[in-house]
């Protein structure tokens, strides 16, 4: 999962850009980047391993004029946090430069690799982004959206692509839909494309319309031009985006993040009550609304009883497990005059690996709670991602190998209790069909990679 924003016909572009990806810092944390064209066509490139607010500043600014920009957060699944792994990609070719941000992890990289490789491709990084920048500079079409229409043909997997050819704008979503990425136009008519909505509420663009599943569009200076590539799939927009990682003032997929999970925490109060329970509270910031929704259910007090630190990012997304777990101890705090005493339910979106979940555990007993009760807003996570996600490993998600039970006796609560699949699929916008629920479900839309190479170069973003 990364965030990708775009941005043509604007005076000072980069600058926008820079803006949008504030916004969708979220989504990535481990490296920043920003690709501008400058008026006499020179792509210019800067990109930073971190925050954008650590790597971005006047000087880095400075260079990147012209009218046309992308950036990218990135969030690696399994790629390593190097330099060489920051995108947008930037490569010259005999056309003149490319440049791509991606978001989503393309199933069958390894296997389009190999094929490159044997024709006497070079690789610079380990994404599986890097393969559709070799497919864009070999295709022969004339026109810049069937060179993209080129490059994807074969292309399995999630992805929401942006790329410079010259100073065209071309943005891509796959034919299922897997990730969400929106259209938005400036005051001045300036067309922006973004991950999420939030990114064009920062810069001041009306949001127009989600790109479609299988869309190419071209925006030059004649306008966006619309085109598609490949078979109309049926729809497969990821559910964990409306669980987790969208932010709760996005709209995606046509719905807004925060009623979704208003919704999931109302429907996991009816299915799992917690009686005799005080006061309901989240793990901020992700599952704020569903606790909201619990609490308007259950009639229980909705409090604030642990404090986010918010210089410190999130910990789903540190791609290494000791990153997970020093930084659980300096995100949180307790408040002790809320939880003493207290039998309390605690509302979590998610339980992926229990790193997050123990030490919270452990950290509201210290603070003085009788009871700790945890209610989920989705179903046990048994499979891994394939589509953008960093659970690649089995081994890695506890409700893999434990029941609930075992899993909260591991974790040290009370009782547990997790949302349904069909009811996280009926509380969700336009549900419960179209969605992608595979790490739930186990029902993956594609067949999963059968290489174990194919690891090394997951996710681009």
């Amino acid at each position: 999962m990364c965030g990708i924003f775009g941005v043509r016909g604007a005076p000072d572009a980069a600058s926008l850009v820079h803006l949008g990806l504030y916004s969708l810092q979220h989504r990535g944390q481990e490296s920043a980047g920003i690709v501008a064209v400058d008026e006499s066509g020179a792509a210019h490139a800067a990109r930073t391993l971190g925050l954008v607010s650590e790597g971005f500043g006047a000087a880095e600014l400075a260079p990147l004029s012209g009218h046309v920009a992308i950036g990218h957060t990135r969030y690696s699944t399994s790629g390593s946090s190097t330099i060489e792994n920051a995108q947008p990609v930037l490569a010259r070719y005999r056309g003149g430069h490319i440049s791509l941000a991606h978001n989503g992890n393309i199933t069958n990289a390894t296997e389009l690799r190999r094929e490159l490789e044997a024709d006497g491709a070079i690789f610079g990084s380990t994404m599986d982004s890097e393969v559709l920048v070799h497919r864009l500079a070999r295709s022969r079409a004339d026109r810049l959206e069937d060179k993209m229409a080129d490059a994807l043909q074969g292309v399995e997997g999630a992805f929401c692509v942006l790329v410079l050819i010259d100073d065209v704008l071309l943005a891509a979503r796959d034919s299922r839909g897997w990730r969400p990425l929106a259209l938005g136009r400036m005051p001045d008519g300036a067309p922006v494309v973004a991950s999420e909505t939030c990114a064009l509420d920062i810069v001041g663009a009306a949001y127009e319309r989600d790109v479609e599943p299988g869309e190419i569009l071209r925006i030059d200076g004649d306008g966006i031009h619309s085109s598609r590539f490949g078979e109309r799939m049926d729809s497969r927009r990821c559910v964990f985006e409306y669980v987790y990682f969208a932010r709760p003032d996005s709209r995606i997929f046509g719905g807004s993040v925060d009623r979704a999970r208003r919704s999931l925490g109302r429907r996991l109060a009816l299915e799992a009550p917690a009686p005799g329970a005080d006061l309901v509270f989240s793990v901020p910031d992700s599952s704020n609304s569903a606790a909201l929704g619990y609490a308007e259910v259950s009639g229980l007090s909705y409090e604030l009883a642990l404090i986010r630190n918010h210089y410190i990012g999130r910990t789903f997304i540190q791609p290494t497990q000791g990153g997970r777990n020093a930084k659980v101890k300096i995100k949180y705090n307790a408040v002790r005059e809320v939880l003493e005493g207290m039998s309390v339910v605690m509302v979590d979106d998610s339980i992926v690996r229990g790193t997050t979940t123990r030490g919270l555990v452990a950290m509201i007993r210290a603070a003085g709670a009788r009871e700790v009760h945890i209610r989920v807003s989705s179903p046990p996570v048994t499979g891994p991602c394939y589509y953008g996600i960093d659970t690649p490993n089995r081994e890695e998600l506890i409700a893999a190998h434990e029941d609930t039970e075992g899993i909260a006796r591991i974790i040290g609560v009370d009782s547990l209790a997790y949302l349904s699949l069909d009811g996280m699929l009926g509380a969700v916008p336009d549900g419960p069909g179209g969605f992608c629920h595979a790490c739930f479900s186990g029902d993956y839309p594609t067949p999963p990679p059968t290489d174990p190479d194919k690891l090394r170069f997951g996710c681009g973003c």
